[in-house]
């Protein structure tokens, strides 16, 4: 084993840079909540690795899944089918209402979503994909092309048909009511002008998440769902759901389409899925699945219908069911939220608290003439320093949010420290500046 300066002589000499600078810790193992360092330190995973891992690290049941299933059934010809895929599709349609009932398993995100806008597109005959302009939706050509919070510049021209529309964002509203507040009917009335100006007559879908995260945690407003399903319906446009954060209980509901009594043409999920393993779905109704076989869908990949991942993604349903994990990050997410809005009374410099379940914001909003980003970038340092990692979002102008996304599997205790580290770090930045 090299040296710790050696190791980061390699990093630099041979590790191709794909984003946000690296965390300057190596890290040995995860167990549970924390991720472990190999100069010793423990550090509570706020984000529960990429947002994914919503049974924690290295979950007793999830390793003895893959211990079995690496030795019995691993990967096949993606022409074959096995017994663990098929339970998973079936088991999803049995978690999900009429007439959601037909599943491709895949790896990523992006691999969902790129999924179901080839998907869509085949069924409509259009090509037109209308989604937010603080999306994010994957880095594959059909998903980055519907995502508008980062990463167009470039790269030259995305496919065709790519229509963004404002983002229903409550607490820095751009179109407002009487009262200040945002007022969505008119912003969404308004966008969809737009959209039919811009449209050739060749609308295919929209691709939302139901709670914005890349974009800032930002949660649709109730009612928004159901007029943007209408607004599809109209023009003969599918509904994509990306559930890839919000699905398999984070938000206190299985799925965060839940609470809206929206049920969308196809859902995709991934992250949640295999708490942290690359497996990802694409779910729909067998009418739309029918149409697009008479069409010949065409989606063959490596890693399709591969047997481990769901088995991985059976054991996931199994441990939500059992321990009862969607009610208990309800729980733990009122917890969460409460310790976030004390902290937001004892430092004015917090904006706004929001989120639902375990995913939750907490957006900086100086009024000193700083800049939220250096901020934000500040006190995520220094709670990292404290022992304790959360993701901020990467926006110019946003930056000081931070998006919280504990373990399902988290304890009262756990929660509790996360929030005294980020008070303390906000209480250590703003006094080192003086504040």
């Amino acid at each position: 084993m090299t040296n710790e300066r050696e190791f980061w002589a390699d990093v630099d000499a041979h590790v191709l840079r794909y984003g946000t600078a690296f965390v300057p810790e190596i890290i040995e193992r995860a167990e549970g909540g924390f991720v472990y360092t190999e100069s010793g330190r423990r550090i509570l995973d706020f984000t529960s690795g990429q947002m994914s891992s919503i049974l924690g690290h290295a979950h007793p049941d999830i390793v003895a899944t893959v211990q079995r299933e690496i030795a019995h059934l691993d990967h096949l010809y993606s022409g074959m089918l096995s017994r663990p895929v098929v339970d998973l599709s079936r088991r999803l349609a049995e978690s999900l209402p009429t007439p959601l009932e037909k599943t491709l398993l895949l790896t990523t995100g992006a691999e969902a979503n790129e999924a179901a806008i080839r998907l869509a597109k085949l069924v409509t005959g259009g090509y037109e994909v209308v989604s937010f302009a603080r999306s994010w939706h994957g880095m594959t050509q059909g998903a980055v092309g519907a995502t508008y919070s980062s990463g167009r510049r470039g790269y030259g021209p995305v496919a065709p048909g790519n229509i963004a529309i404002p983002t229903p964002y409550a607490y820095r509203p751009d179109i407002v009511d009487a009262e200040g507040r945002l007022d969505w009917r008119r912003q969404l009335d308004l966008a969809f002008e737009l959209v039919d100006a811009q449209s050739t007559g060749a609308p295919a879908a929209c691709i939302v998440e139901p709670i914005l995260s890349s974009g800032g945690i930002i949660e649709l407003p109730l009612g928004y769902l159901a007029a943007l399903k209408r607004k599809c319906v109209e023009r003969g446009m599918l509904l994509i759901l990306d559930e890839a954060q919000t699905g398999l209980g984070r938000t206190g509901t299985l799925y965060a389409f839940e609470r809206d009594g929206v049920v969308p043409d196809i859902l995709t999920l991934s992250k949640t899925l295999g708490a942290g393993l690359p497996l990802a779905a694409v779910i729909t109704s067998a009418e739309i699945e029918q149409a697009a076989a008479d069409r010949g869908f065409l989606f063959f990949t490596t890693h399709v219908s591969d047997p481990l991942v769901a088995a991985v993604g059976n054991t996931v349903l199994d441990v939500i069911e059992r321990d009862g994990l969607t009610a208990r990050a309800a729980l733990l997410g009122a917890q969460l939220r409460e310790g976030l809005l004390e902290i937001q009374r004892r430092h004015p410099v917090v904006g706004d608290v929001r989120g639902r379940g375990l995913l939750q914001g907490l957006e900086l909003a100086p009024d000193d003439g700083t800049q939220a980003d250096a901020l934000g970038a500040a006190v995520t340092r220094r709670a990292f320093e404290l022992g304790l990692h959360m993701n901020i979002v990467q926006l110019p102008g946003i930056g000081g949010t931070f998006r919280l996304a504990p373990p399902l599997t988290s304890s009262p205790e756990e929660i509790a420290l996360g929030v005294e580290l980020i008070d303390r770090a906000l209480t250590d930045v703003l006094a080192g500046r003086g504040a």
